[in-house]
């Protein structure tokens, strides 16, 4: 059973002056992005046991207009079985599985019927995403985890009040289902937008906040990102509520799979080191971590097509 289903942030009422004390500090925010990665590495089977942590992390997702069903099932394979069998049994782990399976609405019922009693849960876009403009509708059809775009004409306008009483109603209409918020952070305007965001949501009750859609023009960076988990902390610190954390979009290297996992270490401890409350929204960052895990167990680099999703 997936952790991430069981754990739930049941929010708060909407606290304008918390909301309105976020700021960020942006000169100091990239100087501690610029340290990521740089003041310590993580080498040889240390580096593999993360990069097979950043495996089941990982919300494997493909949300193109063209999707097919055979697709999905082709996805859903390589979410079961993310490396190949003889990787597999040479780390030694067997039943090694991605976080979810992430999809449009229309096929959700292929992939549930697809992963089977896998364990791994089926995520679900709303709200027209990419951008974010048409109502939610409470067609869940078994998804355990429902991805909506805020409206980002609340932040820019600085409506909070509008903004909470949104993501609220999203979080009532998902009944059971894990709430994740997609603030579209490259179109905020401002690091301080992007706090204010993030507590408003976590606020009206999102079980993960997270940074884009993967569609923008900027995506996930490492400066919204050490934005994002410090209000998660804050949160945390004043609720009690744990609300997980899902960088998207531009992760593609095992490089970054890395810094994204030591970010999370320092700024909110060992908790967050689980799918249950950190993911990678991902379409091609698995098949250049389960090349780096070649490369550990050979000492070679295949091509890149001996690493197909499905």
């Amino acid at each position: 059973m997936n952790d991430s289903l069981t754990n739930r942030n049941e929010g708060c009422e909407l606290d304008i002056d918390w909301v309105m004390s976020q700021s960020a500090n942006t000169s100091a925010i990239e100087r501690r992005a610029a340290t990521l990665g740089t003041r310590r590495s993580i080498k040889k089977a240390h580096q593999a046991a993360w990069l097979l942590k950043a495996i089941s992390c990982i919300d494997l997702t493909t949300l193109s207009g063209d999707d097919t069903a055979g697709r999905v099932k082709r996805l859903c394979a390589k979410g079961i079985h993310p490396i190949r069998p003889d990787l597999t049994r040479a780390l030694g782990m067997d039943g090694l599985h991605v976080g979810a399976i992430c999809v449009y609405h229309e096929m959700i019922e292929t992939a549930i019927a697809a992963l089977g009693n896998s364990g791994i849960p089926v995520a679900a876009v709303s709200t027209g995403f990419p951008a974010g403009l048409s109502p939610f509708k409470t067609r869940l059809l078994g998804a355990k985890e429902i991805n909506i775009v805020i409206s980002r004409r609340h932040v820019l306008t600085q409506n909070w009040q509008e903004l909470f009483n949104e993501v609220k109603a999203f979080r009532s209409a998902c009944g059971d289902a894990h709430l994740k918020t997609i603030l579209a952070t490259g179109e905020l305007g401002s690091l301080r937008n992007v706090a204010r965001a993030s507590m408003v949501c976590m606020m009206a009750g999102a079980d993960f906040i997270k940074t884009s859609t993967g569609k923008e023009s900027i995506n996930a960076t490492l400066g919204t990102s050490i934005v994002m988990v410090r209000a998660i902390r804050e949160y945390w610190e004043k609720t009690g509520f744990k609300v997980g954390y899902k960088p998207a979009g531009g992760i593609s290297k095992a490089k970054d799979a890395l810094v994204y996992l030591s970010l999370i270490k320092e700024e909110l401890g060992n908790d967050w080191m689980d799918a249950s409350l950190f993911r990678f929204g991902a379409s091609s960052l698995l098949g250049d971590i389960e090349r780096q895990l070649e490369h550990y167990l050979t000492g070679n680099y295949s091509a890149n097509y001996r690493h197909p999703l499905g």
